[in-house]
């Protein structure tokens, strides 16, 4: 299948060498914070969210109805018309790149392909990229640049395996999608499967297809070298899985040339669902989480906005709030937050994305030490809040109390977060007498953010903290419990 020869190194093209080899770099487990961009074509339109490029041509979609209202029939303007909009003219990476800093994240991931076929990247194998329409600047390399003189690690997301079916509709009716010049756009435009999570499901791509899927894989690998490739959900289709075990030998062997230590220059694949077996990559799960703690690291990737991906212009933020209180139950439960941003079509982010950024960043700042560079402890935490596992969740549970408290280990003391401001002595029910914690390990109690130690002890109940009189800061709140060497 592979048009790229495997580069020289340990990684095979089969599940069992790359099982045998594959080890999670360290600094990913330390980061625990990026950031995802969804920027692209989509969003000129900014309605309903990031697929608009498919809706448009569904004939009974809200997309459908107000892209013939308000730019014509699609036979006249087709979604490839939106490309001279997406101008990028306020684009300024090193002030991305700064802002991201700022918010405490430690890897940056824009989508270089999204399922609508047009590269935000310099492409040799592609007319339709930002590098030859629209901005005709190789957006994605520029950003790259940008990131790495701040410190921070780049990744890349590739979503092309949808792009297999994802312009069908305009097939059934006079549309743009028809016309075989626009084909390196719209791509195959076969119908898409009844059930797009079923591995076995008839209609997947053909040869060709998984072909050219893979080399722009590899030419992404080999232009940007990002230290995290993030699949979207199709890729677990049986027509993907050998390209999925070539991709991956591919992408691996080039890591370990970047660089002599794999824990600080290496890469992961994030995948979903079962698309890779545990082992060879980062599972990641979309607009969810965990409701306990797992063995292997693990990834949620999720929005600032709770309808859409890229930018629209009705966004329905979350609050920070909510969303740092995830980050501590993510990163309690041995995962990352991947959080996504949507820019404007000219590069300019927008405020309601920035302030939330910079919002966690302040936190970070008091709190970051209960966070980076951390390890789960025996239990993930304890609390009445339910956390409902699985993807797409992330918005359905009620809001932390401060009986909710997660733990996490790092520098020689045990971190238990509050995820709300305590109105009273905190009683550590995990903590108590009978726990892995004995009284007589603990050198002191002390609040990040808050000078001041902290009158404690410990019974059958729990460990009983008495927390500071004014909060350090407006969201979680970490007790140090520093440990004897």
């Amino acid at each position: 299948m592979s048009q790229e020869p495997i580069p020289t190194g340990p990684f095979e093209p089969t599940w069992e060498s790359l099982k045998q080899q594959y080890t999670v770099p360290a600094w990913y487990e330390d980061a625990k914070f990026g950031i995802f961009i969804h920027w692209g074509v989509y969003s000129v339109p900014a309605f309903k969210n990031e697929w608009y490029a498919r809706n448009m041509y569904q004939p009974d979609s809200p997309e459908f109805k107000h892209h013939v209202e308000t730019y014509g029939p699609q036979s006249e303007f087709g979604y490839k018309d939106f490309i001279p909009q997406l101008t990028a003219a306020n684009y300024d990476p090193t002030a991305w790149a700064q802002l991201f800093k700022a918010a405490g994240a430690r890897f940056i991931m824009p989508v270089a392909e999204h399922h609508d076929g047009f590269a935000m990247y310099d492409s040799a194998l592609t007319e339709w990229s930002a590098a030859k329409m629209g901005p005709k600047r190789d957006l994605i390399g520029d950003l790259a640049d940008a990131v790495r003189k701040e410190g921070l690690v780049f990744g890349v997301s590739y979503h092309r395996a949808e792009n297999w079916f994802f312009y069908d509709g305009g097939r059934r009716f006079p549309s743009d999608v028809q016309d075989d010049r626009n084909r390196g756009l719209y791509g195959p435009a076969q119908p898409k499967p009844d059930d797009q999570h079923d591995f076995h499901a008839s209609g997947g791509p053909d040869a060709p297809f998984l072909a050219e899927w893979l080399r722009r894989a590899c030419e992404i690998v080999d232009k940007y070298h990002p230290q995290v490739f993030w699949f979207d959900w199709w890729i677990q289709h049986d027509a993907f899985k050998q390209v999925l075990q070539e991709f991956a030998a591919y992408y691996y062997n080039r890591a370990r040339a970047w660089g002599a230590d794999w824990d600080q220059s290496g890469a992961a694949i994030n995948y979903k669902y079962e698309a890779y077996p545990e082992g060879t990559g980062v599972f990641d799960i979309e607009r969810g989480q965990l409701a306990g703690l797992r063995p292997t690291f693990w990834q949620t990737d999720t929005a600032v906005a709770k309808n859409s991906w890229g930018y629209t212009a009705n966004q329905d933020y979350k609050t920070p709030g909510s969303i740092i209180g995830d980050l501590v139950d993510i990163v309690s439960k041995n995962g990352v937050l991947l959080l996504n941003i949507g820019p404007r079509p000219d590069g300019t982010i927008p405020a309601g994305d920035a302030a939330i950024l910079r919002e966690i960043g302040g936190w970070l700042e008091v709190n970051g030490a209960a966070i980076y560079n951390t390890r789960p402890w025996h239990v993930f935490g304890e609390g009445p809040t339910e956390v409902i596992e699985g993807p797409f969740a992330d918005t359905k549970r009620q809001s932390f109390t401060s009986q909710d408290i997660r733990f996490t280990v790092g520098d020689h003391a045990l971190y238990a977060i509050c995820l709300a401001w305590p109105d009273s002595a905190v009683i550590i029910q995990s903590l108590g007498a009978g726990s892995a914690l004995q009284a007589d390990a603990i050198a002191g109690v002390s609040m990040l953010g808050a000078d001041a130690q902290l009158a404690w002890s410990q019974d059958a109940n729990g460990l009983h903290i008495q927390p500071p009189t004014t909060p350090p800061c407006a969201h979680a709140y970490a007790f140090k419990i520093a440990l004897k060497a």
